[in-house]
């Protein structure tokens, strides 16, 4: 399967150990695909595809999409 040429991406930066990074299915019902915990500093980008409707980000990052910049938030 070929994942679409004008599929989203998105930019997620751990500011911090343990970041949680979670993608959730499509379809009848919505579960917990694939799973990656990052480490301060590390990078991953991730895309939206045809098994792909949602992803959790858990803990301190920074995320970017094409729609902007944001920062998750985490009781101090």
């Amino acid at each position: 399967m070929s994942t679409p040429s004008n599929s989203e991406f998105i930019v997620i930066k751990a500011l911090e150990n343990g970041v949680n990074v979670i993608g959730l299915t499509r379809g009848e019902s919505t579960r917990f695909h694939h799973s990656e915990k990052l480490d301060k500093g590390e990078v991953m980008i991730a895309q939206f595809t045809e098994h792909t409707s949602a992803i959790k980000v858990r803990g301190k990052a920074v995320v970017q999409t094409r729609n902007g910049e944001m920062n998750t938030l985490v009781d101090e």
